[in-house]
Order: C-alpha cells, then sequence, then structure tokens
C-alpha cells in the first residue's frame, strides 16, 4: 500500500513536483468555475438536479440502470460489498488489491466478510487460479459470493486487464453463481489506454465505481453504478454509512466538467509515464517496469541507492513521490508536465552519480 508521506525531511523546500499520487491534484480554474456555477439542492432528498445529472450520465457510461454519488472510492467498495455479501461471505480478490490492503480492515469489521488473496503478476489472476480457489459447498466453508477485480490494478503497476481475462474470470464467478465487482478507481485510465467503451469493459460486472479525485482532477466525489434494486440497497447502506451530502451539486459539478474534459487528456499522462519510463531505463542500475497507464514502478538498488534514499533526496529537491514495499511509484498526472519528467530525471541521473 502506499503510506501517507512522512513529515518531510528538515530544511525540504515546498513541493514543486508532486509525483505523490494522483489524489494529489487540484482542480483547475475552469472546474472551480463549474462548480460554482451549480444548481443544487438536497441530495438526500433527490432534489439536487446536478448530482442527478452526474448520476444518469454515469449509469449510461457505464451501461447500468442507475448509479450512487459518494464521497469516496473506498465508500463505493463498502457499500458493494455489504450489498453483495452477507456477513460470514467470502470475497475472492487479488492478494495487492485495495480492499485487502488499504481500507483498514472495513469489510471484516462492517460486513463480517473475509477476502480470499489470488495470487498472480501485475495484480490480475487467471481465470485457473481463481477456479483453483473454489471451496467445497459445505458448512464448514464460507460461503463464496463475490468476485472482485481492481481495473487498473494500482500494485501491479498500473496494469490494465486485458478483456479476454476479465471475461475469463466473470465466466467463472458466473458457473459458480457469484455476484461481480469492479473497482474502477482508474478505470477511464483503462478505457483511454485500451479504447474499448467503459460499457463494454464493464459489462459483465453487476457493480462498478469511477473515482473522480484521481486523474480526472474533481476535488471529491465517486459514483458506483449497477442495477435499480442494487442501487436501491446501496442508499440504505449510504445513509448509514453518514454518506449523504446534501448540497452536493457543487462537488458533481467538478464530476460533470471532468467527464467533458479530462478523460481524453489522460492519454496524456500515459505519455508522460512513458517518457519517465524511458528515461529512467538509460540509468544504469535502475530497475523499470514498463506502464500501462500513469504509473510508474521502479527500483534503484542497482545503482546503490535505496529506494529511500532517493525518495529523500528527492523530497529535499522539491520533488514529492512514494514507496511501495521498497519499490518506488511515480504517479503522473494533469498538474505533471512533461518539462517535470525531465526535469525529475536530471534530479535523479544527479542522485545516482553521487551514490
Amino acid at each position: 500500500m502506499v503510506h501517507a508521506p512522512a513529515r518531510p525531511p528538515v530544511g525540504a523546500p515546498p513541493v514543486r513536483i508532486n509525483l505523490y499520487s494522483d489524489t494529489q491534484t487540484r482542480p483547475t480554474a475552469a472546474m472551480r468555475d463549474a462548480m460554482m456555477a451549480a444548481e443544487v439542492g438536497d441530495e438526500q432528498f433527490g432534489d439536487d438536479p446536478t448530482v442527478t445529472a452526474l448520476c444518469d450520465r454515469m449509469a449510461g457510461l457505464m451501461g447500468k440502470e442507475a448509479a450512487i454519488f459518494l464521497p469516496s472510492g473506498t465508500m463505493c467498495n463498502v457499500i458493494a460489498i455489504v450489498t453483495h455479501c452477507r456477513p460470514g461471505d467470502e470475497v475472492l480478490a487479488h492478494e495487492t488489491a485495495h480492499i485487502l490492503s488499504s481500507e483498514g480492515g472495513v469489510h471484516a469489521a462492517l460486513a463480517g466478510t473475509q477476502i480470499h488473496p489470488l495470487q498472480g503478476a501485475r495484480g490480475m489472476f487467471s481465470a485457473e487460479t481463481l477456479r483453483a480457489a473454489i471451496r467445497p459447498r459445505t458448512r464448514h466453508a464460507p460461503p463464496q459470493s463475490l468476485l472482485e477485480v481492481e481495473q487498473t490494478a494500482n500494485i501491479g503497476g498500473g496494469a490494465v486487464w486485458p478483456q479476454a481475462e476479465l471475461d475469463a474470470v466473470v465466466a467463472v464467478a458466473r458457473e459458480e453463481g457469484w455476484a461481480t465487482h469492479m473497482d474502477g478507481a482508474r478505470l477511464m485510465n483503462a478505457v483511454v489506454a485500451t479504447g474499448i467503451p467503459a460499457k463494454e469493459m464493464v459489462a459483465g460486472f453487476d457493480s462498478v465505481w469511477l473515482d473522480f479525485t484521481k486523474g480526472l482532477g474533481a476535488p471529491l466525489g465517486a459514483v458506483l453504478a449497477g442495477s435499480s434494486e442494487f442501487i436501491d440497497t446501496a442508499w440504505r447502506w449510504k445513509q448509514r454509512l453518514g454518506g449523504a451530502m446534501r448540497q452536493a451539486g457543487i462537488c458533481a459539478a467538478g464530476c460533470l466538467y471532468a467527464l467533458d474534459h479530462h478523460i481524453d487528456r489522460l492519454a496524456e499522462d500515459h505519455a508522460n509515464a512513458k517518457a519517465l519510463a524511458r528515461g529512467l531505463r538509460q540509468i544504469p542500475g535502475i530497475a523499470v517496469e514498463e506502464p500501462d497507464t500513469n504509473l510508474v514502478f521502479f527500483d534503484p538498488a542497482g545503482t546503490g541507492l535505496a529506494s529511500a534514499e532517493l525518495v529523500k533526496a528527492l523530497r529535499l529537491q522539491g520533488v514529492q513521490i512514494s514507496m511501495l514495499g521498497g519499490r518506488i511509484r511515480a504517479c503522473l498526472h494533469l498538474d505533471v508536465t512533461a518539462a517535470m519528467v525531465e526535469e525529475t530525471l536530471g534530479l535523479i541521473r544527479a542522485e545516482v552519480a553521487k551514490a
């Protein structure tokens, strides 16, 4: 998991280049204008026209019957799992999935579910691996009720599930009578990278959500989509968890602006990620994972520099970056330009030269 940044080193300047996460994006001036101009009402009563417009649009984009606006992606995952599962059920997901590594044990604490971790390269698992995890249906085993996948796979390097592999694991779930859920935090990165429409990519999933606070650049919000029956139950859980946001149209307007203006530009982040990876690969001793989307994972151990040393040295020069179990993760987003990528590469070359 990516931990919160440590206290800045003594003498560290303000952050100039923020590669820590795409959650670090700031709403643009035009997005702020759209938010301030939003028509609002009480969204809990269904009276906020901007929230309604966002949910209708997202349901159409995902090919689902209905959608619900929520404060965060983690709340989307929590509500989806408590809606699909009963206490004592088992969810099958990759061993590095966000629901397992980064949500504070909430699914055990609130839903009473356990998560069966599946292995596989780059945050993905095969249909064969999934089949091997099927439990006998006896009173001794937890009922398996939900398949969960992450698109893109964050800890897998921002990897995109190939559509054929998604379809294959969904087919196993259908054979077993399980529900299916997609953590689509960076789903639009996958859509832009592959050219596959979101509706087609998520067709096999009973529920799916999209985060607006990452590459899409909104300050708050995620939308969970599914059948009308599923969303009706999700609303009860939204109420229970305190997720009603009242005049939320101000926030929903930022999300609508992002749908209009910030999807196609994700290709710029992908191009910057590839440029960063290409430059890193040219530095002897740095091992780099080829990025599918906007995340670049690399390890400088071969240069004689430990990851933590390089992260600290960069922070002292105004560049913030994250670490993930010994690997460094650089996240490209709308606040990072090609020039910033080149500057970062120059700083890394200089640090390696000192090692």
